[in-house]
């Protein structure tokens, strides 16, 4: 599998990501990608080659190593980062979608129609929505994978020694897995990385939930403390605030005149919006 394609488009994600975003980022990367590149191909290369067991039965081996590993660990790691990073790409993609439509909007209107996105790759909207359900999605692969692991090798380890007695074996037979020491620490390692990147994706969620919880309760206030403070001469201040804010503009005063009605209003101009 070309991986460099696809290390490619993923370096894209990290303009659009949070501090917290990058991180997990470098840490797929290196301590993910490249470990399982390097390394874990290579150590998990002759699991079935090097599998023995005590019996010469034709077949023996095979059923058992089958029973014993019924899905490889390379390639159960491969699906989990392809799973775990398409999220991201999926961000992108939303970004990439604002920005033509920006394009095609300015193209019509022109450069002083206004903008529909004052920034396209700010994370508002939509957008917001798109980022906060990856990080959501890639916590779930990670948890899904790990439960995975351990229900097919518990406590993330492999014995030296497993018992194997399945047909077509004559009795109960010993089989032998080559290099059992180095791949469970490959094991624990990926297994530990991925803990951290859960973690990440949950601080970064919280971060993100609280910032929009933040900027919404700071955005009612402010709208609370426009409303009340309205002008003394306002017969209702919600109403009269609401009436003429923004539709009415005084000319040859400095001071908003009362609106009284049995005052003439010559000075008043009514702009419709």
């Amino acid at each position: 599998m070309n991986w460099g394609i696809f290390e490619g488009l993923l370096s894209g994600v990290n303009k659009y990501s949070t501090a917290f975003g990058r991180i997990w980022l470098s840490l797929v990367f290196i301590f993910r990608m490249l470990v399982y590149l390097v390394t874990a191909e290579r150590v998990w290369s002759d699991d079935h080659k090097d599998f023995d067991c005590n019996t010469k039965q034709p077949g023996c081996s095979n059923v058992c190593f089958d029973e014993f590993f019924p899905v490889s660990h390379v390639r159960l790691w491969a699906l989990q980062l392809i799973l775990v990073t398409c999220p991201s790409l999926l961000v992108v993609m939303h970004v990439a979608y604002r920005e033509a439509r920006e394009k095609k909007h300015r193209e019509v209107v022109g450069e002083d129609g206004g903008r529909l996105y004052p920034n396209p790759s700010k994370k508002r909207g939509g957008l917001w929505w798109t980022y906060v359900c990856s990080l959501v999605f890639k916590a779930g692969v990670d948890t899904a994978f790990l439960y995975v692991f351990h229900s097919f090798y518990p406590k993330y380890t492999l014995p030296h020694v497993v018992k194997c007695h399945i047909a077509p074996c004559p009795n109960m037979v010993d089989c032998f897995i080559s290099k059992p020491s180095e791949k469970n620490i490959f094991t624990l390692f990926m297994v530990v990385t991925a803990a951290i990147c859960i973690l990440l994706n949950l601080i970064e969620l919280t971060y993100l939930v609280s910032k929009r919880c933040h900027e919404g309760l700071a955005a009612r206030r402010a709208r609370a403390t426009g409303v009340g403070h309205c002008p003394a001469w306002a017969t209702s201040p919600c109403k009269g605030d609401d009436l003429l804010a923004g539709d009415l503009i005084f000319l040859g005063s400095d001071s908003h005149p009362p609106l009284l009605p049995d005052l003439p209003r010559d000075h008043v101009k009514k702009t419709i919006l």
